[in-house]
Protein backbone atom coordinates (compact mmCIF):
# COMPACT_ATOMS: atom_id res chain seq x y z
CA UNK A 1 0.00 0.00 0.00
CA UNK A 2 1.20 3.83 -0.16
CA UNK A 3 0.13 6.80 1.44
CA UNK A 4 -0.78 10.11 -0.55
CA UNK A 5 -0.30 13.62 0.83
CA UNK A 6 -3.74 14.04 1.95
CA UNK A 7 -4.62 10.42 2.95
CA UNK A 8 -1.82 8.05 5.22
CA UNK A 9 -2.20 4.24 5.58
CA UNK A 10 -0.30 1.52 6.68
CA UNK A 11 3.22 1.42 4.41
CA UNK A 12 4.18 -1.69 3.21
CA UNK A 13 7.96 -2.94 4.13
CA UNK A 14 10.70 -1.81 1.39
CA UNK A 15 8.87 1.03 0.64
CA UNK A 16 10.93 4.64 1.03
CA UNK A 17 8.42 5.89 3.89
CA UNK A 18 8.57 2.58 5.77
CA UNK A 19 12.09 2.79 5.81
CA UNK A 20 12.24 6.62 7.07
CA UNK A 21 9.78 5.49 9.79
CA UNK A 22 12.01 2.55 10.83
CA UNK A 23 15.41 4.70 10.47
CA UNK A 24 13.11 7.70 13.05
CA UNK A 25 11.91 4.86 15.63
CA UNK A 26 16.00 3.79 15.79
CA UNK A 27 14.60 0.39 14.30
CA UNK A 28 13.20 -0.49 18.15
CA UNK A 29 11.50 -3.53 18.38
CA UNK A 30 7.90 -4.25 18.48
CA UNK A 31 5.07 -4.22 21.49
CA UNK A 32 5.43 -7.73 23.22
CA UNK A 33 1.79 -9.50 22.74
CA UNK A 34 0.97 -11.04 26.22
CA UNK A 35 -2.71 -10.40 27.13
CA UNK A 36 -6.06 -11.25 26.54
CA UNK A 37 -9.39 -10.55 27.05
CA UNK A 38 -9.17 -11.01 30.76
CA UNK A 39 -6.00 -9.33 30.81
CA UNK A 40 -7.32 -6.35 28.68
CA UNK A 41 -10.59 -6.50 30.25
CA UNK A 42 -8.22 -5.79 33.52
CA UNK A 43 -6.26 -3.57 32.71
CA UNK A 44 -9.05 -1.19 30.52
CA UNK A 45 -11.80 -1.26 33.58
CA UNK A 46 -9.33 -0.02 35.77
CA UNK A 47 -8.48 2.99 33.20
CA UNK A 48 -12.38 3.44 33.40
CA UNK A 49 -11.53 3.46 37.11
CA UNK A 50 -15.49 3.45 37.80
CA UNK A 51 -15.04 3.59 41.61
CA UNK A 52 -12.57 6.87 41.13
CA UNK A 53 -15.02 8.62 38.49
CA UNK A 54 -17.77 7.77 41.01
CA UNK A 55 -16.05 9.38 44.04
CA UNK A 56 -14.13 12.16 42.45
CA UNK A 57 -15.93 13.68 39.10
CA UNK A 58 -19.84 12.30 40.13
CA UNK A 59 -19.97 14.41 43.43
CA UNK A 60 -19.67 17.93 41.13
CA UNK A 61 -22.39 16.37 39.02
CA UNK A 62 -24.69 16.24 42.14
CA UNK A 63 -24.15 19.48 42.93
CA UNK A 64 -25.09 20.84 39.11
CA UNK A 65 -27.82 17.96 38.67
CA UNK A 66 -28.96 16.87 41.66
CA UNK A 67 -31.25 13.53 41.41
CA UNK A 68 -30.93 14.18 37.71
CA UNK A 69 -27.17 13.02 37.87
CA UNK A 70 -28.05 9.00 37.41
CA UNK A 71 -30.09 10.12 34.30
CA UNK A 72 -27.47 12.17 32.73
CA UNK A 73 -24.51 8.99 33.50
CA UNK A 74 -27.40 6.93 31.73
CA UNK A 75 -28.02 8.98 28.87
CA UNK A 76 -24.24 8.86 28.50
CA UNK A 77 -24.33 5.32 28.63
CA UNK A 78 -26.58 4.44 25.70
CA UNK A 79 -24.59 6.93 23.20
CA UNK A 80 -21.29 5.06 24.49
CA UNK A 81 -23.02 1.82 23.50
CA UNK A 82 -22.76 3.65 19.92
CA UNK A 83 -19.20 5.02 21.04
CA UNK A 84 -18.28 1.36 21.94
CA UNK A 85 -19.67 -0.17 17.99
CA UNK A 86 -17.61 2.17 16.21
CA UNK A 87 -14.59 1.78 18.78
CA UNK A 88 -15.00 -1.72 17.75
CA UNK A 89 -14.86 -1.69 14.66
CA UNK A 90 -12.04 0.75 13.52
CA UNK A 91 -10.07 -0.91 16.84
CA UNK A 92 -10.02 -4.27 15.06
CA UNK A 93 -10.07 -3.28 11.19
CA UNK A 94 -7.00 -0.66 11.97
CA UNK A 95 -5.45 -2.25 15.54
CA UNK A 96 -2.57 0.41 16.56
CA UNK A 97 -1.34 1.42 19.87
CA UNK A 98 -2.27 4.82 18.69
CA UNK A 99 -6.14 4.54 18.81
CA UNK A 100 -8.19 7.11 17.75
CA UNK A 101 -5.44 8.83 15.96
CA UNK A 102 -4.45 6.24 14.19
CA UNK A 103 -7.61 5.30 12.90
CA UNK A 104 -8.49 8.41 12.26
CA UNK A 105 -6.07 9.04 10.32
CA UNK A 106 -5.92 6.12 8.68
CA UNK A 107 -9.13 6.55 7.16
CA UNK A 108 -9.40 10.16 6.80
CA UNK A 109 -6.03 12.07 6.21
CA UNK A 110 -3.01 12.91 8.53
CA UNK A 111 -4.37 16.38 9.37
CA UNK A 112 -7.89 14.78 11.07
CA UNK A 113 -5.20 12.04 12.97
CA UNK A 114 -2.93 14.71 14.23
CA UNK A 115 -6.26 17.05 15.46
CA UNK A 116 -7.06 13.62 16.45
CA UNK A 117 -4.11 12.89 18.73
CA UNK A 118 -3.77 16.05 19.99
CA UNK A 119 -7.45 15.82 21.66
CA UNK A 120 -6.57 12.86 23.20
CA UNK A 121 -3.16 14.23 24.32
CA UNK A 122 -5.68 16.58 26.45
CA UNK A 123 -6.89 13.53 28.49
CA UNK A 124 -3.63 11.98 28.54
CA UNK A 125 -1.94 14.60 30.35
CA UNK A 126 -4.76 15.70 32.50
CA UNK A 127 -6.96 13.15 33.08
CA UNK A 128 -4.48 11.39 36.08
CA UNK A 129 -3.85 14.30 37.91
CA UNK A 130 -7.22 15.14 37.81
CA UNK A 131 -8.24 11.80 39.17
CA UNK A 132 -4.61 11.55 41.33
CA UNK A 133 -5.64 14.66 43.63
CA UNK A 134 -8.64 13.43 45.28
CA UNK A 135 -6.38 10.53 46.88
CA UNK A 136 -5.36 12.94 49.94
CA UNK A 137 -9.60 12.89 50.82
CA UNK A 138 -9.80 9.72 50.93
CA UNK A 139 -6.68 9.03 53.08
CA UNK A 140 -8.13 11.40 55.37
CA UNK A 141 -9.44 8.71 58.35
CA UNK A 142 -6.27 7.28 58.43
CA UNK A 143 -3.64 9.98 58.26
CA UNK A 144 -3.84 13.63 57.02
CA UNK A 145 -1.84 14.61 53.68
CA UNK A 146 -1.02 17.18 51.73
CA UNK A 147 -3.48 16.91 48.27
CA UNK A 148 -1.01 18.13 45.85
CA UNK A 149 2.33 16.03 46.83
CA UNK A 150 0.31 13.30 47.32
CA UNK A 151 -1.17 13.68 43.90
CA UNK A 152 2.55 13.74 43.10
CA UNK A 153 3.64 10.88 44.59
CA UNK A 154 0.34 8.50 43.01
CA UNK A 155 1.93 9.73 39.87
CA UNK A 156 5.82 9.03 40.40
CA UNK A 157 4.33 5.73 41.73
CA UNK A 158 2.08 5.36 38.80
CA UNK A 159 5.35 5.92 36.47
CA UNK A 160 7.21 3.86 38.32
CA UNK A 161 5.12 0.71 37.98
CA UNK A 162 4.29 1.79 34.23
CA UNK A 163 7.56 1.08 33.43
CA UNK A 164 7.28 -2.99 33.91
CA UNK A 165 5.63 -5.39 32.49
CA UNK A 166 2.24 -5.11 31.36
CA UNK A 167 1.20 -8.86 32.27
CA UNK A 168 1.98 -7.89 36.05
CA UNK A 169 0.24 -4.74 35.74
CA UNK A 170 -2.64 -6.63 34.51
CA UNK A 171 -2.53 -8.46 37.74
CA UNK A 172 -1.97 -5.62 40.27
CA UNK A 173 -4.59 -3.70 38.42
CA UNK A 174 -7.25 -6.41 38.91
CA UNK A 175 -6.57 -6.86 42.74
CA UNK A 176 -6.95 -3.23 43.10
CA UNK A 177 -10.09 -3.55 40.80
CA UNK A 178 -11.67 -6.03 43.18
CA UNK A 179 -11.37 -3.52 46.15
CA UNK A 180 -12.98 -1.12 44.25
CA UNK A 181 -15.61 -2.87 42.95
CA UNK A 182 -16.40 -4.02 46.58
CA UNK A 183 -16.46 -0.55 47.59
CA UNK A 184 -18.81 0.69 45.15
CA UNK A 185 -21.03 -2.63 46.28
CA UNK A 186 -20.82 -1.89 49.74
CA UNK A 187 -22.05 2.02 48.77
CA UNK A 188 -24.72 0.47 46.78
CA UNK A 189 -25.86 -1.62 49.15
CA UNK A 190 -25.94 0.75 52.15
CA UNK A 191 -27.81 3.74 49.89
CA UNK A 192 -30.95 1.29 48.45
CA UNK A 193 -31.55 0.08 52.46
CA UNK A 194 -31.19 3.78 53.93
CA UNK A 195 -33.48 5.63 51.08
CA UNK A 196 -34.69 8.71 51.88
CA UNK A 197 -37.03 9.68 48.85
CA UNK A 198 -39.26 7.69 45.98
CA UNK A 199 -37.29 6.24 42.91
CA UNK A 200 -39.58 8.93 40.94
CA UNK A 201 -36.66 11.96 41.47
CA UNK A 202 -34.80 9.60 38.64
CA UNK A 203 -37.20 10.76 35.89
CA UNK A 204 -38.65 13.77 37.31
CA UNK A 205 -35.22 15.15 38.63
CA UNK A 206 -34.53 18.27 41.24
CA UNK A 207 -31.87 19.60 42.44
CA UNK A 208 -30.96 21.79 45.75
CA UNK A 209 -32.00 25.36 44.75
CA UNK A 210 -30.66 26.80 48.48
CA UNK A 211 -32.50 27.34 52.15
CA UNK A 212 -34.25 24.56 52.03
CA UNK A 213 -35.98 24.69 48.63
CA UNK A 214 -35.26 22.84 45.53
CA UNK A 215 -35.91 23.25 41.77
CA UNK A 216 -36.03 21.10 38.72
CA UNK A 217 -33.33 19.61 36.78
CA UNK A 218 -34.44 21.11 33.08
CA UNK A 219 -33.48 19.25 30.12
CA UNK A 220 -30.59 21.73 29.00
CA UNK A 221 -28.94 20.99 32.24
CA UNK A 222 -28.71 17.05 31.40
CA UNK A 223 -27.54 17.97 28.17
CA UNK A 224 -25.16 19.90 29.31
CA UNK A 225 -24.24 17.90 32.11
CA UNK A 226 -23.45 15.02 29.24
CA UNK A 227 -19.91 15.77 28.26
CA UNK A 228 -19.15 15.45 32.26
CA UNK A 229 -21.26 12.10 31.83
CA UNK A 230 -19.22 10.99 28.91
CA UNK A 231 -15.89 11.92 30.93
CA UNK A 232 -17.33 9.77 32.98
CA UNK A 233 -17.73 6.70 31.45
CA UNK A 234 -14.92 7.32 29.12
CA UNK A 235 -11.96 4.76 29.40
CA UNK A 236 -13.53 1.68 27.74
CA UNK A 237 -12.26 3.01 24.11
CA UNK A 238 -8.66 2.95 25.55
CA UNK A 239 -8.67 -0.97 25.04
CA UNK A 240 -8.01 0.08 21.41
CA UNK A 241 -4.53 1.44 22.63
CA UNK A 242 -3.79 -2.21 23.98
CA UNK A 243 -4.14 -3.37 20.48
CA UNK A 244 -0.43 -4.25 19.72
CA UNK A 245 -0.05 -6.38 22.64
CA UNK A 246 -3.43 -8.64 22.64
CA UNK A 247 -3.43 -11.71 21.28
CA UNK A 248 -6.04 -11.97 18.15
CA UNK A 249 -6.50 -8.41 18.62
CA UNK A 250 -8.73 -8.79 15.68
CA UNK A 251 -11.28 -10.90 18.04
CA UNK A 252 -10.04 -9.59 21.46
CA UNK A 253 -10.37 -5.76 21.15
CA UNK A 254 -14.08 -5.21 20.53
CA UNK A 255 -14.79 -7.85 23.47
CA UNK A 256 -12.92 -6.07 25.86
CA UNK A 257 -14.11 -2.22 24.61
CA UNK A 258 -17.99 -3.57 25.03
CA UNK A 259 -17.19 -5.73 27.92
CA UNK A 260 -15.31 -2.68 29.79
CA UNK A 261 -18.23 -0.31 29.18
CA UNK A 262 -21.04 -2.54 30.33
CA UNK A 263 -18.88 -3.73 33.62
CA UNK A 264 -17.67 -0.04 34.05
CA UNK A 265 -21.45 1.78 33.22
CA UNK A 266 -23.23 -0.47 35.77
CA UNK A 267 -20.55 -0.32 38.69
CA UNK A 268 -20.81 3.31 38.41
CA UNK A 269 -24.30 3.64 37.58
CA UNK A 270 -26.03 1.52 40.65
CA UNK A 271 -24.29 2.94 43.10
CA UNK A 272 -25.21 6.73 42.15
CA UNK A 273 -28.89 5.50 41.88
CA UNK A 274 -28.58 4.35 45.23
CA UNK A 275 -26.36 7.19 46.85
CA UNK A 276 -29.44 9.21 44.78
CA UNK A 277 -32.05 7.99 46.69
CA UNK A 278 -29.97 7.15 50.39
CA UNK A 279 -28.91 11.29 50.81
CA UNK A 280 -31.17 12.15 53.69
CA UNK A 281 -31.38 15.69 52.06
CA UNK A 282 -30.87 17.21 48.77
CA UNK A 283 -28.47 19.92 50.10
CA UNK A 284 -26.39 16.69 51.42
CA UNK A 285 -26.52 14.98 47.84
CA UNK A 286 -25.12 18.67 46.57
CA UNK A 287 -22.06 18.33 49.13
CA UNK A 288 -21.19 15.07 47.23
CA UNK A 289 -19.24 13.99 50.16
CA UNK A 290 -20.28 10.28 50.02
CA UNK A 291 -17.81 9.21 52.40
CA UNK A 292 -19.54 10.90 55.28
CA UNK A 293 -22.83 9.45 53.62
CA UNK A 294 -21.17 6.14 54.06
CA UNK A 295 -20.34 6.73 57.71
CA UNK A 296 -24.10 8.31 58.33
CA UNK A 297 -25.67 5.14 56.94
CA UNK A 298 -23.06 2.11 58.95
CA UNK A 299 -20.24 3.49 61.20
CA UNK A 300 -16.75 4.84 61.07
CA UNK A 301 -14.97 1.10 60.55
CA UNK A 302 -17.06 1.15 57.24
CA UNK A 303 -16.79 4.66 56.32
CA UNK A 304 -12.72 4.11 56.41
CA UNK A 305 -12.95 0.93 55.08
CA UNK A 306 -14.59 2.32 51.97
CA UNK A 307 -12.29 5.20 51.65
CA UNK A 308 -9.17 3.26 51.29
CA UNK A 309 -11.14 1.33 48.59
CA UNK A 310 -11.30 4.54 47.24
CA UNK A 311 -7.89 5.75 47.43
CA UNK A 312 -6.67 2.74 46.29
CA UNK A 313 -8.67 2.51 43.21
CA UNK A 314 -7.54 6.69 42.38
CA UNK A 315 -4.09 4.90 42.89
CA UNK A 316 -5.02 1.63 40.38
CA UNK A 317 -6.59 4.29 37.82
CA UNK A 318 -3.10 6.73 38.21
CA UNK A 319 -1.60 3.45 37.36
CA UNK A 320 -3.50 2.41 34.39
CA UNK A 321 -3.90 5.38 32.78
CA UNK A 322 0.18 6.25 32.76
CA UNK A 323 0.57 2.75 31.37
CA UNK A 324 -2.00 3.44 28.41
CA UNK A 325 -1.75 6.54 27.42
CA UNK A 326 2.14 6.40 27.64
CA UNK A 327 1.57 4.03 24.07
CA UNK A 328 -0.42 6.97 22.34
CA UNK A 329 2.70 9.01 23.02
CA UNK A 330 5.20 5.83 21.84
CA UNK A 331 3.04 5.42 18.74
CA UNK A 332 3.13 9.12 18.40
CA UNK A 333 6.62 8.95 18.59
CA UNK A 334 6.79 5.88 16.07
CA UNK A 335 4.61 7.81 13.14
CA UNK A 336 7.24 10.55 13.71
CA UNK A 337 5.14 13.06 14.92
CA UNK A 338 8.44 15.09 16.66
CA UNK A 339 11.78 16.24 15.54
CA UNK A 340 13.66 13.32 14.94
CA UNK A 341 15.69 13.20 18.17
CA UNK A 342 12.46 13.30 20.44
CA UNK A 343 11.12 10.29 18.13
CA UNK A 344 14.39 8.48 18.56
CA UNK A 345 14.03 8.28 22.15
CA UNK A 346 10.03 7.98 22.71
CA UNK A 347 9.72 4.90 20.41
CA UNK A 348 12.56 3.29 22.23
CA UNK A 349 11.64 -0.31 24.25
CA UNK A 350 13.17 -1.24 27.16
CA UNK A 351 14.78 -4.65 26.48
CA UNK A 352 14.20 -6.09 30.18
CA UNK A 353 10.42 -5.64 30.76
CA UNK A 354 9.43 -4.67 26.74
CA UNK A 355 7.61 -1.33 27.83
CA UNK A 356 8.36 2.34 26.30
CA UNK A 357 9.98 3.73 28.80
CA UNK A 358 10.79 6.87 27.81
CA UNK A 359 6.94 7.36 26.63
CA UNK A 360 6.27 6.45 29.81
CA UNK A 361 8.22 9.05 31.61
CA UNK A 362 6.99 11.65 29.19
CA UNK A 363 3.11 11.21 30.56
CA UNK A 364 4.00 10.46 34.27
CA UNK A 365 6.15 12.82 35.64
CA UNK A 366 4.66 16.12 33.33
CA UNK A 367 1.63 14.69 35.07
CA UNK A 368 2.71 15.05 38.83
CA UNK A 369 4.00 18.47 38.23
CA UNK A 370 0.42 18.89 36.83
CA UNK A 371 -0.88 18.19 40.38
CA UNK A 372 0.34 21.66 41.56
CA UNK A 373 -2.14 23.52 39.07
CA UNK A 374 -5.55 24.56 39.48
CA UNK A 375 -7.50 21.75 37.26
CA UNK A 376 -10.89 23.37 37.82
CA UNK A 377 -11.21 24.60 34.20
CA UNK A 378 -9.03 21.93 32.73
CA UNK A 379 -11.61 19.41 33.88
CA UNK A 380 -14.38 20.91 31.84
CA UNK A 381 -11.98 21.30 28.75
CA UNK A 382 -11.29 17.44 28.90
CA UNK A 383 -15.28 17.13 28.76
CA UNK A 384 -15.44 18.74 25.81
CA UNK A 385 -11.77 17.28 24.18
CA UNK A 386 -13.57 13.89 24.95
CA UNK A 387 -16.54 14.59 22.88
CA UNK A 388 -14.61 16.14 20.34
CA UNK A 389 -12.80 12.90 19.77
CA UNK A 390 -15.47 10.84 19.93
CA UNK A 391 -16.90 12.83 17.15
CA UNK A 392 -13.96 12.49 14.80
CA UNK A 393 -14.26 8.82 15.81
CA UNK A 394 -17.60 8.55 14.54
CA UNK A 395 -16.96 10.18 11.63
CA UNK A 396 -14.03 7.89 10.90
CA UNK A 397 -16.64 4.79 11.26
CA UNK A 398 -19.06 6.46 8.44
CA UNK A 399 -15.70 6.14 6.04
CA UNK A 400 -14.59 2.92 6.84
CA UNK A 401 -16.36 0.52 5.03
CA UNK A 402 -15.20 2.46 1.25
CA UNK A 403 -12.22 1.67 -0.63
CA UNK A 404 -9.55 -1.24 0.57
CA UNK A 405 -10.66 -1.33 3.86
CA UNK A 406 -14.75 -2.01 2.63
CA UNK A 407 -13.49 -5.62 2.13
CA UNK A 408 -10.93 -6.29 5.44
CA UNK A 409 -11.89 -8.78 8.30
CA UNK A 410 -13.00 -6.60 11.47
CA UNK A 411 -15.65 -6.83 14.23
CA UNK A 412 -18.51 -4.93 12.17
CA UNK A 413 -21.10 -2.67 14.09
CA UNK A 414 -24.64 -3.02 13.58
CA UNK A 415 -26.77 -0.65 12.03
CA UNK A 416 -24.08 1.21 10.26
CA UNK A 417 -24.37 3.95 9.28
CA UNK A 418 -26.99 5.20 11.52
CA UNK A 419 -25.84 4.84 14.45
CA UNK A 420 -22.23 6.67 13.91
CA UNK A 421 -24.25 9.56 12.11
CA UNK A 422 -26.27 10.02 14.77
CA UNK A 423 -23.59 9.42 17.02
CA UNK A 424 -22.01 12.86 14.97
CA UNK A 425 -25.40 14.87 15.45
CA UNK A 426 -26.16 13.91 19.48
CA UNK A 427 -22.70 14.88 20.09
CA UNK A 428 -22.57 17.88 18.12
CA UNK A 429 -25.53 19.14 20.13
CA UNK A 430 -23.30 18.26 23.66
CA UNK A 431 -20.69 20.14 21.97
CA UNK A 432 -23.17 23.15 21.36
CA UNK A 433 -24.25 23.58 25.29
CA UNK A 434 -20.72 23.39 26.96
CA UNK A 435 -19.25 26.39 28.33
CA UNK A 436 -18.02 29.18 25.93
CA UNK A 437 -14.87 29.08 28.19
CA UNK A 438 -14.09 25.29 27.74
CA UNK A 439 -14.87 25.63 24.08
CA UNK A 440 -12.19 28.64 23.31
CA UNK A 441 -9.52 26.97 25.15
CA UNK A 442 -10.00 23.88 23.60
CA UNK A 443 -10.32 25.70 19.82
CA UNK A 444 -7.08 27.44 20.98
CA UNK A 445 -5.20 24.85 21.37
CA UNK A 446 -6.69 22.83 18.32
CA UNK A 447 -5.81 26.00 16.63
CA UNK A 448 -2.23 25.89 17.80
CA UNK A 449 -1.76 21.68 16.57
CA UNK A 450 -3.60 23.09 12.86
CA UNK A 451 -0.85 25.37 12.83
CA UNK A 452 2.19 22.98 13.79
CA UNK A 453 0.52 21.02 11.48
CA UNK A 454 0.95 23.70 8.36
CA UNK A 455 4.56 24.88 9.48
CA UNK A 456 6.04 21.69 10.68
CA UNK A 457 4.80 18.46 9.77
CA UNK A 458 3.27 18.92 6.59
CA UNK A 459 6.40 20.08 4.45
CA UNK A 460 7.92 17.01 6.07
CA UNK A 461 5.01 14.80 5.33
CA UNK A 462 7.40 12.74 3.48
CA UNK A 463 9.05 11.56 6.74
CA UNK A 464 6.88 12.63 9.55
CA UNK A 465 3.58 11.68 10.54
CA UNK A 466 3.92 8.22 8.77
CA UNK A 467 0.54 6.87 10.70
CA UNK A 468 1.77 2.72 10.76
CA UNK A 469 0.14 0.02 11.57
CA UNK A 470 2.32 -3.19 12.55
CA UNK A 471 2.51 -5.17 9.33
CA UNK A 472 1.45 -8.25 11.17
CA UNK A 473 -1.48 -6.48 12.31
CA UNK A 474 -2.74 -5.67 8.88
CA UNK A 475 -5.83 -7.72 7.95
CA UNK A 476 -5.86 -9.36 4.63
CA UNK A 477 -8.42 -8.94 2.52
CA UNK A 478 -11.55 -11.02 2.44
CA UNK A 479 -12.65 -10.92 -1.20
CA UNK A 480 -14.04 -14.27 -0.66
CA UNK A 481 -15.34 -14.17 3.24
CA UNK A 482 -17.67 -12.31 4.93
CA UNK A 483 -16.79 -9.70 7.30
CA UNK A 484 -16.36 -10.87 11.22
CA UNK A 485 -18.55 -10.24 13.50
Amino acid sequence: MTSTPDTTVAETPGKPEADTRAATAGGSPKLTRSIGVVGGTLLTLSCLTPASSLFVIVPDSFATLGTGTALTIAIAGLLCIGVAFTYSELGTLIPSSGGEYAMVGTLMGRLAGWLVFVLSLIVVMIVPPIIALGTADYLAPIVHLNPQYTAAGVMLLATAMGLLDLRANAWITGIFLVLEVVACAVVAFLGFTHTSRSASVLIHPVMDAGRGQSSAVTAGLIVTGLATALFILQGFSTAVYLAEEMDNPRRNVSRTVLWTLGIGAAVVLIPVVAITLGAPDLKTLAAGNVAGMVQSWSNSGVGTFVSLCIALAIINAAIVMVIQNSRVVYSSARDAAWPTAANRVLSHIGKRYGSPWAATLAVGVPGAVLCFVNLDTLSDVTGVAVAAMYVFVALGALVSRRGEHKHRLAWRMPLWPAIPALLVVVLAWVLYQQSVKSLVITGVIVAAAALYWALYLRPRQATHWVISVPDDDLAPAADTAPAAH
